[in-house]
């Protein structure tokens, strides 16, 4: 089975940083492209960040600059390094394989 595990959030000031990370399993992470996509309740989902198998990487404009998206295909993990926080990137951050059929389950980022 596809498995995707968020894990690395947190309660952060603003200025600071978090990094997530992603693990994968059930299928060959090379072969695909992974992203992630943050979400508020009540609101739509808001893609982030993605990085293709080549590791051609791709930041929306609220994040460009301050978060850097990698992968370890050795270890079928991808990362998220967040830096200088702000509080409207407080959200549930959701690992995601294009094309979004797998989500994980997702990991509070809370910046305050």
């Amino acid at each position: 089975d596809v498995q995707l595990v968020e894990s690395g959030g947190g309660l952060v000031q603003p200025g600071g940083s978090l990094r997530l990370s992603c693990a994968t399993s059930g299928f060959t992470f090379d072969d695909y492209a992974m992203g992630w996509i943050r979400q508020n309740p009540g609101k739509a989902p808001e893609w982030v960040s993605a990085i293709n198998s080549g590791g051609t990487v791709y930041y929306a404009d609220s994040v460009l600059g301050r978060f850097t998206i990698s992968r370890d295909n050795a270890r079928n993990t991808m990362y998220l390094q967040m830096d200088s926080l702000k509080p409207e990137d407080a959200a549930v951050y959701y690992c995601v394989r294009w094309p979004l059929d797998y989500w994980g389950q997702g990991t509070q980022v809370t910046v305050s």
